[in-house]
């Protein structure tokens, strides 16, 4: 009746067992995130039954974090406990729900789970994806962690639910890494730090005794690049998450280097380095040091960021006489191709997962702009206006995007703070991310997170 669920195992990282329910034909319940105007689907997710001793709190804690998660997406709306009705039987190893008792709410989906706690620390969850309409089985998992990850379980769980019905992968189960910022805005003290997608777990890799800024994820191991002032000049280091090991990427005969960007592979970085004074896109092979020079023009040339397939960058230049974006092949060839042409300037060029956007920063008559075009420039939206947005980071499916959000001081009684957002590609679906401290340049973590 079970089979091994080996991508869930392998994106826990941990101790996981997984196992799929055999399930009547799928039924039509779905979510079509292509319209213009979503409303957010009724999901009912009771606590999880506990199954188990101590198991009382996981399930509801779990059933409350992927409620959150799937609630953060703007698609669904979780039915609140008083909406629930009473007497309801969630344990998914019972009998099929009452659906005459669940058809009487407002919920269009039903999960039912169950929780268990062993002797030896292993929180386990089982949960039932149901059409309460029609009745229907939809999904069903067992997921397995040490106590200390439970909420992976929820996070993964919320996954599957959420590809389930939207038919595209989720992104709960993934972390952010960012710059924490205190202190008063002409003594910042910045330190990286990384967390989980919704705010928990907050971890700092940093101490604050040198700035950092940019840090972005590798696509393959526990590591981040990031820019840091460690010895008086600009540098790109790598570190790995859990050890603390660092070092400087590539020796560059004392030049600055800024802007680095893993290869979708992980075994390049591009980033641009200061030559006499000139900015140019290097790209530097992370398994023999090997560097090579990708521009050669006496504009600025930064920001690279790969398209998914390698073979291409996007960059920012002002080449044309002001910031614009290009792309280029990188084994050169033909020239580079500039690719954004509306009003004001453009940086911080980031390509989707997907290959088909481009998120970037713009500029125009004092005011910022966070927007995405097409790869070959079409299609430009622009999705969040403020007094200063900056840093687009991609969701490992492509659908949603992270930036920060600078507020002057006063503004709405906030004061001088720089936020976390989150914004969907259509541009609807803002929201703030919480952080303990003021956060920006935000990185997302692919898929699959280690460590």
């Amino acid at each position: 009746m079970t089979s091994c669920f080996a991508a869930a195992a392998r994106r826990l990282a941990l101790c996981a067992a997984c196992a799929a329910f055999a399930a009547p034909a799928p039924a039509q319940l779905e979510i079509d995130i292509t319209s213009g105007h979503i409303e957010p689907l009724p999901i009912a997710i009771p606590p999880f039954f506990a199954a188990a001793p101590g198991a009382e709190g996981l399930g509801a804690d779990i059933a409350a974090v992927a409620a959150a998660d799937l609630e953060s997406s703007g698609l669904f709306r979780p039915l609140a406990a008083a909406e629930l009705p009473p007497g309801r039987s969630a344990d998914p190893a019972a009998a099929r729900p009452r659906f005459d008792v669940w058809q009487t709410t407002e919920a269009q989906a039903l999960v039912a789970g169950r929780a268990t706690l062993d002797e030896a620390g292993t929180a386990a969850i089982e949960f039932r994806l149901w059409d309460v309409l029609s009745g229907r089985h939809m999904i069903g998992f067992d997921l397995r962690a040490p106590r200390r990850k439970w909420r992976r379980l929820a996070h993964l769980a919320a996954d599957e639910i959420y590809r389930r019905i939207t038919g595209e992968e989720g992104y709960f189960d993934t972390r952010i890494v960012y710059v924490a910022e205190t202190g008063p805005h002409d003594a910042r003290v910045k330190r990286l730090a990384i967390m989980d997608r919704d705010g928990a777990n907050v971890r700092y890799l940093t101490d604050g005794g040198h700035l950092v800024l940019t840090p972005r994820f590798s696509p393959t191991l526990p590591e981040i690049a990031y820019l840091s002032y460690l010895e008086g000049r600009p540098r790109v280091y790598l570190r790995h998450i859990d050890t603390g090991r660092e070092e400087i990427l590539g020796d560059f005969r004392g030049n600055m280097s800024i802007a680095p960007r893993f290869s979708p592979d992980g075994e390049k970085m591009a980033m641009s380095v200061s030559l006499d004074g000139n900015a140019e896109i290097y790209e530097l092979d992370l398994r023999n040091r090997a560097q090579t020079r990708l521009t050669r023009n006496p504009a600025i040339d930064t920001a690279p960021s790969y398209a998914p397939d390698g073979r291409r960058i996007a960059f920012e230049s002002d080449r044309s006489g002001r910031q614009q974006i290009y792309t280029m092949s990188i084994d050169g060839g033909a020239e580079p191709m500039r690719i954004s042409y509306g009003e004001g300037r453009y940086a911080t060029p980031v390509w989707s997962p997907r290959g088909d956007w481009i998120a970037f920063t713009k500029s125009r008559e004092g005011a910022f702009y966070i927007g995405v075009m097409r790869s070959g420039g079409e299609d430009e939206r622009l999705l969040a206006q403020g007094f200063l947005v900056e840093g687009p980071t991609w969701a490992p499916n492509g659908r949603v995007l992270m930036f920060y959000r600078n507020f002057p001081a006063g503004a709405g009684g906030r004061g001088d703070r720089v936020r976390l957002y989150s914004i969907d590609i259509t541009g609807r679906n803002e929201r703030e991310i919480p952080t303990q401290t003021d956060a920006s340049d935000p990185a997302w973590s692919p898929l699959n997170p280690r460590g």
